[in-house]
């Protein structure tokens, strides 16, 4: 598997640094292989293109997301203060990597259809992990029983995400993660009995 592969990590890395200072459409394969230190023929052995580098940046940094809200998900805590962590964890990580807060949230949008779509099945097994909170909150009557789950999973995540573009768009001008208890307490007040 590529994934194992010792340059693989250190592409996607340099990748999220090109495609960040560069944008998606200026970034060439050989600009992301002089700054992952690498032969350009060298990418071609991980990935099929520029796109393919795209998708494996995303596949791999929602993995992490969603790799960091597993656990969570299984604590035994209130699926409010569940979602308290899965906010601040959001935001924790793209505030520690502005780089790849640039590209997940500036660079990603500007994509044709069928990268959309392949980025779409990526985002599903965080937006799954989400839906466990929101159906557990319900079940529990922490939040409104008859609350329709498709509509709160894209208020909770729309809201986390348009938080982010907003912070990214004003250059990072304030701290992302000190804003995790307003948008807690914002979401809480439209999903709660």
């Amino acid at each position: 598997m590529k994934k194992d592969k010792p340059k693989y990590k250190q592409i996607i890395d340099a990748a999220i640094v090109v495609i960040a200072e560069n944008g998606y459409h200026q970034s060439q394969v050989s600009k992301i292989a002089k700054q992952a230190g690498v032969a350009d023929g060298t990418i071609y052995l991980y990935f099929k293109n520029k796109e393919d580098i795209l998708i494996s940046v995303f596949e791999e940094k929602m993995e992490m997301f969603a790799d960091n809200l597993k656990p969570i998900v299984l604590e035994n805590i209130s699926a409010s203060e569940k979602l308290f962590k899965m906010i601040k964890n959001h935001f924790t990580v793209l505030a520690d990597n502005h780089h790849l807060a640039t590209v997940t949230q500036l660079e990603l949008r500007q994509s044709n259809l069928a990268l959309r779509l392949k980025i779409n099945a990526i985002l599903k097994n965080y937006l799954i992990l989400l839906d466990s909170i929101i159906k557990e909150g319900i079940e529990n009557g922490e939040f409104e029983k008859t609350m329709d789950i498709r509509l709160a999973r894209q208020m909770v995540f729309g809201t986390i995400d348009e938080t982010t573009t907003t912070w990214v768009m004003n250059e990072h001008k304030y701290d992302l993660v000190d804003l995790t208890s307003k948008v807690h307490r914002l979401l809480l007040n439209g999903v709660k009995v």
